[in-house]
């Protein structure tokens, strides 16, 4: 399937740039690898990295998009300080809600029903 441009892709090109990491739905088609948290056969292994040495999940052609990112809230920290380090680009896409989560230096915990 072709990949049709969309207004928004010069932006998060430039986003990208400025801040090296940007929590984005529209990321695969600038991703050069991918990390999806939520498939089956992975989950369960991805969630304990994640919990335990986050850093291995990051590693991975860049730009890397982390998908489904919030199930495991310190991914968040783990990319931020990799694009600090390495000077490189990531990507973070996610649309599940957990019941309850706090993201680090994003804002107080957030409870759903």
């Amino acid at each position: 399937m072709m990949y049709l441009n969309r207004i928004f892709d010069q932006t998060l090109t430039d986003y990208l740039e400025a801040f090296g990491a940007v929590l984005t739905t529209t990321a695969e088609q600038q991703a050069n690898s991918v990390l999806k948290m939520q498939k089956p056969d992975e989950q369960e292994a991805n969630t304990s990295t994640a919990q335990t040495k986050p850093s291995i999940l990051l590693h991975g052609e860049t730009p890397r998009l982390i998908d489904e990112w919030q199930v495991v809230p310190q991914l968040w920290d783990a990319v931020r300080n990799e694009v600090d380090e390495r000077q490189e680009v990531g990507l973070c896409r996610g649309s599940q809600v957990p019941h309850c989560y706090t993201i680090p230096n994003l804002g107080p915990s957030t409870c759903y029903p």
